[in-house]
Order: C-alpha cells, then structure tokens, then sequence
C-alpha cells in the first residue's frame, strides 16, 4: 500500500471544523492541524519497537481525517477496532513574532496518548475527555517541516472514563488539534467569578520564562470595562488575584444572554500576550421563597424553573464530534425553538464550541463527569479524579454551566459490577458499598471547593441512592397518567428535610430543591417504546410537574433520537416531529408547555363521559417569571367539539387573574356541560396578557357518548353506522383487526368490503342524498407485521449501543413528522367507482385521542395515538336514486396503493364508525 504523507502549509486548503476551537480562550497566531493524518493500526503492538515516533509516517498506510474518532464515518476509517492506533502530521510553520514559544494542543484523545515531535517524546496523557497541550518550542523547528506522531491506546479498561459511548465508539483524536503561539511570558488561564452586584474577581495564572515587573489588563465591553493590575513575576507558575466592579452591570440569562467580551492582556519583557475571551455576569443558587420549607433553584437571586433536555450529543456521521460549526449552533436553536432553557450534557462535558454557542445563544447546561462501567477500585477513582479536574478546570468560565453532575445512576459506583445491574440494585442491593458512598460524598465536596460558584450534584439517581446533594433529583419513565401522576405524587409528598426517601445508607434529605433529570416513556413500555408517539404522554407529563409548588424543573430523555432510543423531540437527523397540539388549540406548539407562566388543568388527558353531563374542573396558576406579577392576566378557555368536520364551541369564557407571586395557586374551578351527542370534546385554556399577547395554552380532552346504538349525531334525516370491523369480505395479502376491533388495516394493496342496509321505506320515505363519512388513512406495514413481532425486554446492552430493530417491536407505531407515506383510495358502490381519495400519510401524535384514551393497558402499546383523516364521499345524484329504490348497497374501500387504516368509533381522532348519513 501506498504510504501516505500529509504536509499542511500556512496557507492551508479548507479543512473540517476550521474555527478557533476554544472562542473562551483564544489568541490570534494559530494553526489548525485538522484534516488528513497519515494513520496505522497497531494491533500487534509493534510501533515502538519499530521506531514508528521517528518515522515520518512512513509505516502509516492508511489516511484519517481528524479530529473524527476512528470508528465514525466521518474519519474515514469506520472500524470499531479497539486497541492501539498511531497518526502522523508533517507541519511547516513558524509564530508571526519572534521569540515566540509553541504549543501544540489537543482538544481530547481518547484514551491514553503519547506524542513526539520530530521524533522527540514531549509528553503523554490519559483521559479521554480533557484538553491538554506541550510545550514544544525547543524541538520545533522553524525553518522546515515538522513530523509530529501520536500513539494512541484505547482498550476500553473497566477503569476508563468513557460515559455512554454505546451509540458510537470515541477512539483516538475526537477534538481539534492545533499549533498556538505564546510569548516568552504568557496567561494560562484567567478564572472569572462574578455576583449581580458587579463585582468581578479574577484569578489569574502567569507562566514566566523570565523574572521581572507585569502589567495585566482586563479590557471588555469595547473599553467601557477596564482594570489594570500590577505585578511583580517570578519565573514558573505566578497566581495573580483581581478584583474590579461593573457599574449597573447587563445580568446572563437565557433571554437575555449578555457577555461581555474582550481581552485579558499580559504585558512583560516588552513582550504582550493577548487572548480574547468573555465572561458573563450571572449567580446561580438555591433559595428558600417564602415561607416555605424547600428550597427552589435561583438564577440571578430570582426564582427559574428548569425546562430541560437529556442531550447525547450524538451525530451519526461524526458520533460525538460534532461535523460542523454550524450544527453547534443549530443545535441551540432547535433547543430554544421549544421552550427550553436548559440542557443535561449526558455522561460527558460537551465540545468547548458548543458551549460558547450555549453561552452566546443563551441555554444553561447541566454538565455531567464521564462514568467509568468497571468497580470503584483504587485505579478507577484515580484515573476519574483526575478527568473531572480537567473538567471544571476547562469550562470554570462558561456562563451557561450552572451545575455539576459528578455521577449518573451509581455507573461505576457498584462493586462486582460484571455481577449486578448498573441501573437497578433487585438482585443485588447491597453492591453500592457505604465506602463508595463515602468517596461520592468527598467528590461532591471537592467540586463544591474547587467551585463554589455552581450548583453540585452528587449522583442523578435511578435507585434513590443520593448521598449528599445540592439538588434532590430522581429519575423516572413511567407510561400511563394514573401511573405518572400517583408517582410524581408520592416523590412530591415524601421529600422534605429530615426524610430518607431518595438517599442511601442512613442519609438525610435536605431542604434542596426537587427536580426531576430524567424522565420520559421510552423504558416506561414493555419492551422499550419502539418508535411511537411521545406528544400525548408529554403533555399530561408536563401538566403533572406544574402542579406541584416543590418541583422546580425536568429533563426530559432525550433531545433528539439515537440509534436505538426514539423518544426525541427530533429525530436524529435534526428534523421534525409533529406533536399535533394546533389541532385543540390553535397556535399551541410544544413551547407552550415550557411557559414559565403556565395554566394546570387539573385533570386526566381524557375522559369518557355521557352525553350532557355536567363536570367540574379545577385550574391552578404556576408562575416562575416575575414580568406580569401584579398585573391583570386574561384566562380564555372554550369547550368545543368536531360535529363531523365543523368546529362547534359549546361554552367560551374569558376572566381577569390576578398575577401575584411566585409558585403554584388555585385559579376558578370551571364548571362545563358536556354536547348532548357522541363527540371528542376539547378544553382549551389560554392565558393571555393584557396587550393580548398569549403566553401558554394546555388543553384536555372528553369522550362523549350518547349510549345511542350507532352513535348520535347532530344531522339531518338518518344515520346508518357500520362497524369497521364488520367487513364481510376482504382482500390483503397481510390484514388485521387492532385497538379492541375498532380499527381495521391492510396492505398494502386491497380492499374491505362492507353489506349496508339502508332504512326502510317506513324508516325514511324518500332518500334524496347519501353521504358516505369516515376516518382512514394509509396502511405502512412494519417488518413485524409482515414477520412478526419481537418483544425485546430493554436492558443494559441499549446503554452500549446495542442496535434495536423498531419495526419488529410490538409497540412501534411511528410518531408523525416530516416523512409520509402516501395511501390512495378508491371508494366503490355496488362495483361502480365514486371516488378517489389520497391519504396523505399514516399518522400517530396527540390527535389520536381515542387510541390512546382506549389502550389497554398503560405499559403496552397497540398503535397508540395513531389516527386518520375525515373523508366524505357525496354519492352521484344517479347512482343515489338506485339505492333509493334497493336500500342496500355493497361499498367497497380499495387501495390502490400505499395500504389503508380505517378507523371505529373508539380509535383514531374521530368518534365514528362508518357513517352512511341518508337525507330526505
């Protein structure tokens, strides 16, 4: 094979993730050593032997594109080899300044790493998430080209911090690498803290290559910020202590996500180093409002509720190196888009890029330390300690950080881990020994040391096994809202100080806030959700949490799929899910649900009552925003219901709510008359302000039922109703009956064919128009309905990126988005053609109230949520004098292609069966 040798010049060509990696900390005379490398496997462990490091690259065959990890495919190479790996660059550069010193800089490189410079060792480091650097100036030559190689091992040791890697294997180079020029003096970090009060103190450190006076200066704000500090250097590491003070400073937040930007300059030896950097003015804490008894999470001394995303930063062609920039950036807006206000970082601190675009766009983050999956052994303890240094110590500056996750569901924390689950203690509960428990309380404490200025959290527990904690959270995925709501209850009621409900070896609750970090219905479901809707469950889920005073936020699992959990707000290519919730209230998007002012309906999503009936429902006020208190807020809300494609609003009100205060209060009970005929009834609140800007809509639905046979609808002349189910003659190669009998399918050619008997001449004399009205859609057959279903139980090995297959899971019915799968129908009479209909898809979201209000059973899914369209076929004056005469007719639904879905009077979004409407 042809040896492969890549020379970069100043002037390189376009190379992946070009920009400066680090916009927090950046000076402006650079290299970007992204692109190809040559690179080799070394599986046989020869490379030192055989003097690789003083090689060239000659022994390098193959090429990578850095900074991908070498298993993804956008490294060309896309092999999960595991193992030991080597890379070589050849570099011509020289610094723009004289006397300048080079460093070269590693974004991260998992595992362990050892590097040499034309063939001199400067150095190695293990961790694989860490950014690190060397010093290289004396082997770095100036006038020619520089062979710098790099050998790689990632075995995958127990005691290896790697977090969730199971959706794509991080393997060698995954961050940007870089040349950076620094003068003989230089800053190697500044660390800002700041209060709302103005007042900024920063804690720099000086490295010195030569003794002498210094002068550092902090400019920011275009000038209208500056301080100037004197200092006397000594040669090594100097730590310089300043303090300034911002009048009327611009507060950090996520609607407001003010930095303020500019340079940290050094000046010594006649020498100046400058690095350009932000910091944004914010505090983030805990705080007792009231009178109450619990604390709440506090940003900038006020109240925030937390409206959060589990995010896995996974990407499927970089897998956690983000291929671009711009997809940073874009992943912030799709996060904002919704609502959102903040995002847990799972198991891994980000990429340093996109937490600029948290800070710059404004989303706070919950950042988690990388697990190890082996025991807690002395080794594994070490190798973490050391990682979450590098950690804090990389991204101390990031306005957006607000908290520190240092473990996740005790991964790690188990002793004879290979033996016990790592996300359940059943079979052994005692593996979480009182001695780890002990180390986990002494890391909670050192973050808090190193880092008084952030919220700390100890473990984000699946068991109920906190130790000591800023933040009492839990997880859940519980399907069902009988189910949800007795469980967020029970959580509510038993957290308070001095309760050991949620904590682990004799341990106390606090008065620390109450939070969910984790939550969602992808293991609520019997053999994991499949792909199914989530907009249903997600609602009345969203409601629960309101309703509580104590809790104070959520994260919901996850931002976008991965490769085998479906239950993102995207998909996993970024682009939409529809959640249906415009169809109950107009305008309604999911970002309603994320309203820091936001109406509860105190109800379930849906309710079976009868025709007429009277109801009562209570609404409640949840308020964590002080922009409208103690203004006049208006309450619209409307009930209405689809008379057959016609929307008819039964009862409508609008009241004037006084806004006062933070937290949760009880708003008017609402007192409502059911329509007197079978009907989905939709309640639709929205609370508005006094300009009549709305500020969050909720709705909940009813099932009417008059008890009539056939249903009672308000037409003219009469309705004869035929059961979808009732066929007496079909023709599919794969067809059956779902939903209790109440939803007939096939496909993906075919038809059903169904014997309607008319009135009678005595029932209705003369029949002048017949109107066929249905609801179908499109039939999209899954490999389990060709095949068979696959009831997989959801274990550990999904963690590990163990691939799932949807469509042979029993519960997969895929939630509606921008993909379609077009249907077309011919409706045929005694034989006769009468109409083609296009069925635009095969959908499932929130407005399939029926079938979801009629599952069987919460923790298993039958096409949950999945619904059709209204179709309404007018019978050709000719052809309805004939059946005038007969009163029977054969009608017949074929599709020609693209399968059909017909849907009864208990399943889809409309409840009707076939409806044959005769008028006289």
């Amino acid at each position: 094979m042809k040896m492969v040798t890549n020379t970069v010049q100043a002037s390189q060509a376009s190379i992946p993730r070009s920009e400066y990696p680090r916009p927090d900390w950046q000076r402006a005379d650079w290299l970007n050593l992204n692109g190809a490398w040559s690179f080799a496997f070394d599986h046989e462990d020869q490379g030192l032997a055989a003097d690789w490091h003083t090689s060239k690259g000659q022994p390098l065959t193959s090429e990578i594109t850095v900074p991908f990890s070498w298993s993804s495919p956008l490294s060309g190479i896309g092999s999960n080899d595991k193992g030991i790996a080597w890379y070589n660059k050849e570099v011509e550069w020289t610094p723009g300044t004289s006397d300048s010193r080079v460093f070269l800089r590693f974004g991260a490189v998992d595992y362990k790493s050892d590097i040499w410079v034309n063939g001199v060792s400067i150095g190695n480091h293990s961790g694989g998430y860490g950014t690190f650097e060397f010093d290289v100036t004396d082997v770095w030559s100036l006038a020619g080209r520089n062979s710098i190689t790099v050998r790689v091992e990632d075995f995958d040791h127990n005691y290896q911090a790697r977090g969730k890697q199971g959706y794509g294997e991080i393997r060698g180079i995954w961050q940007p690498v870089w040349l950076e020029a620094r003068p003989q003096n230089y800053v190697r970090d500044s660390k800002f803290t700041t209060s709302i009060d103005g007042v900024i103190q920063v804690t720099t450190t000086v490295i010195a290559q030569k003794a002498g006076k210094a002068e550092l200066s902090f400019i920011f704000a275009e000038g209208a910020v500056t301080h100037k500090a004197e200092a006397e250097l000594t040669e090594g590491s100097n730590v310089i202590q300043a303090a300034f003070v911002i009048a009327e400073p611009k507060l950090w937040s996520p609607e407001s996500p003010y930095l303020y930007e500019g340079e940290v300059l050094l000046s010594s030896n006649g020498q100046h180093d400058s690095i350009r950097t932000y910091f944004g003015v914010r505090e983030i804490s805990t705080a007792v409002v009231g009178d109450r008894s619990y604390r709440w999470i506090t940003l900038n001394g006020k109240p925030v509720y937390l409206n959060g995303t589990l995010d896995q930063s996974f990407h499927p062609t970089g897998f956690f190196t983000y291929p671009s920039d711009q997809e940073m950036q874009d992943e912030i807006f799709l996060m904002k888009r919704l609502g959102l206000n903040f995002v847990r970082i799972h198991i891994k601190p980000e990429e340093p890029r996109k937490l600029y675009w948290a800070d710059k766009l404004g989303i706070l983050v919950m950042e988690d330390m990388p697990c190890f999956w082996g025991d807690p052994d002395e080794q594994a303890r070490q190798f973490y300690e050391n990682e979450a240094r590098e950690v804090i110590d990389r991204d101390y500056n990031h306005p957006s950080i607000f908290s520190w996750v240092m473990f996740n569901e005790t991964w790690g924390l188990k002793t004879e881990s290979a033996a016990s689950s790592l996300t359940t203690d059943v079979t052994y509960p005692n593996n979480y020994l009182p001695q780890t428990q002990e180390w986990v309380r002494s890391m909670y404490h050192w973050a808090k040391e190193v880092d008084p200025t952030r919220i700390v959290e100890d473990n984000s527990p699946c068991n109920y096994d906190h130790v000591e904690s800023d933040l009492n959270t839990w997880h859940f995925y519980i399907n069902g809202y009988n189910e949800l709501r007795s469980h967020v209850t029970e959580v509510v009621e038993k957290t308070h100080p001095g309760s050991t409900f949620n904590y682990i070896g004799g341990n106390e609750q606090s008065d620390a806030p109450l939070m969910n970090s984790e939550c969602g219905n992808v293991w609520g479901i019997e053999g994991g959700a499949g792909e199914s809707d989530l907009a249903w469950h997600y609602r009345y889920m969203m409601n629960e949490f309101r309703r509580h005073d104590k809790m104070c936020g959520f994260v919901f699992t996850e931002f976008r799929d991965v490769v085998n959990e479906y239950n993102g707000y995207y998909r996993l290519d970024g682009t939409d899910k529809h959640f249906g919730y415009e169809w109950f209230v107009p305008g309604m998007t999911v970002a309603d649900l994320h309203s820091p002012d936001f109406i509860v309906i105190d109800a379930p999503p849906c309710q079976t009552l009868n025709a007429g009936a009277n109801v009562t429902i209570d609404l409640l006020r949840s308020s964590f925003d002080d922009r409208y208190h103690g203004q006049s807020l208006q309450l619209a809300w409307e009930l209405w219901y689809d008379q057959i494609g016609t929307r008819v609003v039964t009862d409508s009100a609008n009241q004037t709510v006084e806004w006062n205060g933070f937290g949760v209060d009880t708003l008017s009970t609402l007192h409502l008359k059911m329509p007197n005929q079978d009907a989905v009834a939709v309640l639709a609140v929205r609370l508005l302000t006094p300009q009549g800007v709305t500020l969050t809509r909720n709705f909940i639905t009813f099932d009417v039922r008059s008890g009539q046979t056939g249903g009672k609808y308000e037409a003219d002349g009469q309705i004869v109703s035929v059961p979808v189910a009732s066929f007496s003659e079909s023709e599919w190669a794969y067809s059956w009956n779902a939903l209790q009998e109440q939803k007939a399918n096939g496909g993906e050619t075919g038809h059903f064919t169904y014997d309607v008997q008319l009135p009678t001449a005595a029932e209705q004399a003369a029949i002048y128009d017949i109107e066929l009205i249905f609801e179908a859609s499109s039939k999209r057959l899954l490999k389990r309905n060709l095949e068979g279903g696959i009831q997989k139980k959801p274990d550990i090995s999904f963690m590990h990126g163990a691939l799932d297959e949807p469509e042979y899971n029993l519960n997969t019915y895929y939630m509606t988005d921008s993909k379609r799968h077009e249907g077309k129908l011919n409706v045929l009479i005694d034989g006769e053609p009468v109409e083609t209909i296009i069925l635009s898809d095969n959908p499932a979201d929130s407005r399939g109230v029926l079938s979801w209000h009629y599952q069987a059973v919460s923790n298993k899914l039958e096409e949950a949520g999945s619904y059709g369209y209204l179709c309404k076929v007018l019978l050709p004056s000719t052809l309805t004098s004939k059946l005038n005469a007969s009163r029977s007719f054969k009608l017949q639904l074929a599709a020609e292609h693209g399968g059909l879905a017909l849907y009864g009077r208990n399943a889809g979004r409309y409840p009707i069966d076939i409806i044959v409407h005769c008028k006289g």
